[in-house]
């Protein structure tokens, strides 16, 4: 199957303009299309393939965990390139089972800022395991590519 790649952001709607107070009719209603990326991941490597826009907006991270981290601490978290502590804290994720994980800023203001806009560079997302050891797995970050909501 052939794919189509866009240069974006890419909006959608049907009304672009807002033009009276009739919902429906003449009251603006386009929205960002939500994007994502996936990249195979290892306890081994921090490297992924997933690059953010610039000054997206980070709606979820999810690890889907094919085989379980092992060693002394099953542990990681999702940064950066430049900053092991960018979206997650350390370690904040457990891969000590195989199965879906779900990652979240916590109560960090700079992490919870950082998943409402990444910044004005583009972001290169990195797993940060606690120790190596066997484990693999595949993570999704989906986003608002380019939102710009910086206060």
């Amino acid at each position: 199957m052939g794919t189509t790649t866009f240069t974006g952001p890419i909006k959608a709607g049907r009304i672009l303009n807002t033009s009276g107070t009739t919902l429906g009719k003449d009251v603006t209603n386009v929205g960002f299309v939500v994007m994502a990326q996936s990249s195979a991941v290892t306890q081994a490597s921090s490297a992924t393939s997933i690059v953010i826009p610039a000054n997206s907006q980070i709606l979820s991270i999810s690890v889907m965990v094919t085989t379980a981290w092992d060693g002394v601490a099953t542990t990681f978290g999702v940064g950066t390139t430049a900053s092991a502590t960018f979206l997650t804290a350390a370690g904040a994720l457990d891969g000590v089972a195989v199965g879906p994980l779900s990652a979240t800023p916590g109560t960090d203001a700079t992490r919870a800022g950082n998943w409402n806009d990444v910044g004005t560079t583009d972001r290169k997302i990195a797993v940060t395991s606690t120790n190596t050891g066997a484990g693999v797995g595949v993570i999704t970050v989906t986003y608002l590519q380019a939102r710009n909501l910086t206060a």
